[in-house]
């Protein structure tokens, strides 16, 4: 039951609620508390002046349920855990220096490699932060050392690190496809369809490959392009320094990730497994090779047990594998009793890895990571449910609807503005607490307009990207000057503005050709 149309302030709540939220987050509290606090007060305004109705939030409860027991969301741990696994397992340092070592002779060359290593690593983990504080710490020392002029050394860096927000698997693609699933749900109802179509993050994964892989040829064909007119400025190393780098070390340094890579997404995109099933696959992986490298015993009961599930997988493909059946087959019997031995072999090599990363003080390190940023994605979910609630108790989607409405250009007005919205906030908050507030809140209206909400998706994806990389607030570059000494503020800024103007024109395609995020998705799907 909406009141907002009593008269005198109450009829203005929505817009100061609002108003509130945007002044509070410059204030750089925390953003759960800026929500939940904002969604008390006005509520408690509300009621005081006859303008909502209390009885909306008995429906708090079974959305936070709803929220807690989701199965997609259960990837998120998962996937953080994978990724800051595979950070403490020295990957990274292993793929810049044969990548460093493959393309050193050419100019550019380095940069190239980052950019490289940077979608792989994005493939992999997933995550920005990491990602652009340890090429930070590694290739930045080394692209200087070569004469690379400090602008285009730190924009390529920062660049590079931020694809962990479209390359996926990414926590961002599992945030984004739940929250605008259910706003997809929410504009179909809206609309009188009760047999409603769903996205999934499968789905999402999909739409952003090609875009994601489109933004990494931009980067190298920019970096090329700089090095071939302005050679002072990404030097080829001589020939005469630059060691030679063997075939093999090169698929030491990538096969780790490729193989984790297809694991998890080509799971994910074959079909095979659900995002929650993938990321408990990348889960275990990365941990079974931050074993294999954390320590220099033993390999064979890592190896063996990466053997073993790859031997799993094959035999869930090829055999009925179920055990609550009245009458099992001869032949799926003995699958079974194979694959029974082979999963003894996969927890002994579990048991070794996690012995291996105790030992060493990783799996602590990782745990606390883990945990720390589940709680706050979860809480600023619980947060912006509460806000969301109060919001359109207050008649604030309303609003927001008819502002959309009226906009001249029709659509992609509203979607022009909506980009814009997002991508300011991105000079502020983090792209959780964005995908959480804002699309809640704007997705089932834009939806409802017919926009594919894949393609809508992927728009989202690239724009907070974006916003990562943008002067003066980009979290990428907050990220880079904190471990990079050697670098200016100033220089900083100036080597990230071609890369945004890069992410621009990749948002741009996107926009002109949505073939781009929606035909592989239905290929597959």
């Amino acid at each position: 039951m909406q009141m907002n149309h009593a008269g005198g302030i109450g009829a203005f709540l929505d817009l100061l609620m609002f108003l509130s939220l945007c002044g509070l987050i410059l204030t750089g509290l925390p953003v759960v508390f800026i929500l939940t606090g904002c969604a008390i007060v006005f509520g408690g305004l509300g009621v005081m002046l006859g303008v909502f109705d209390p009885f909306l939030l008995g429906a708090l409860a079974q959305r936070i349920f709803g929220t807690m027991t989701s199965e997609v969301l259960v990837a998120i741990p998962l996937f953080v855990f994978m990724g800051i696994m595979l950070e403490k397992s020295k990957i990274a340092e292993e793929l810049l220096e044969a990548m460093g070592r493959l393309f050193g002779s050419v100019r550019g060359g380095l940069a190239i490699s980052v950019s490289v290593v940077g979608a792989l690593l994005a493939a992999s983990t997933g995550i920005v932060g990491a990602t652009v504080v340890t090429m930070g710490l590694m290739a930045l020392p080394a692209m200087l050392r070569r004469g690379y002029d400090k602008p285009f050394a730190a924009g390529t860096i920062c660049a590079a690190g931020t694809l962990g927000q479209i390359i996926p698997p990414s926590t961002v693609m599992v945030i984004l496809g739940e929250v605008l699933s259910a706003a997809y749900q929410q504009a179909q109802l809206a609309q009188g369809k009760f047999s409603v179509e769903t996205i999934s993050v499968g789905q999402l994964f999909a739409g952003s490959m090609i875009p994601g892989l489109m933004l990494v040829c931009l980067y190298i064909l920019y970096q090329l392009t700089i090095a071939w007119l302005k050679p002072e400025l990404a030097p080829a190393i001589p020939k005469e320094e630059l060691a030679v780098v063997s075939g093999g070390e090169i698929a030491r340094a990538l096969a780790p990730p490729m193989i984790l890579v297809l694991a998890v997404l080509g799971s994910i995109l074959g079909g095979i497994a659900t995002p929650t099933e993938a990321a408990s696959v990348g889960a275990v992986g990365a941990t079974l090779l931050a074993g294999l490298r954390n320590h220099e015993g033993r390999a064979w009961p890592i190896l063996a047990a990466g053997a073993a599930a790859i031997g799993l997988v094959i035999l869930g493909n090829l055999f009925d594998m179920r055990i609550g059946r009245q009458t099992i087959p001869a032949r799926d019997l003995v699958a079974l009793a194979v694959a029974g031995l082979l999963l003894l072999v996969l927890l002994n090599g579990i048991a070794v890895a996690l012995l291996r990363c105790f030992r060493v003080g990783v799996l602590s390190a990782v745990c606390h990571t883990t945990m720390t940023i589940t709680a706050m994605i979860f809480a600023t979910l619980i947060g912006a449910t509460l806000f969301a609630l109060v919001f359109r108790g207050l008649g604030g989607e309303e609003m927001i609807k008819e502002f959309l409405s009226v906009l001249p250009g029709g659509i992609y007005g509203a979607l022009a503005v909506v980009m814009a919205i997002i991508f300011l906030m991105g000079f502020f908050l983090d792209f959780v607490e964005i995908t959480i507030i804002v699309i809640p809140i704007v997705g089932p209206i834009l939806l409802g307009m017919g926009i594919d909400p894949i393609w809508l998706g992927v728009l989202i994806a690239l724009n907070l990207q974006t916003s990562f990389l943008t002067p003066p607030f980009g979290f990428a570059l907050f990220y880079l000057g904190g471990v990079a000494r050697d670098l200016r503020t100033i220089d900083i800024y100036k080597g990230i503005v071609p890369f945004v103007m890069i992410q621009l024109l990749a948002v741009a395609l996107v926009v002109i050709f949505p073939k781009l995020a929606t035909w592989l998705p239905k290929a597959l799907f």
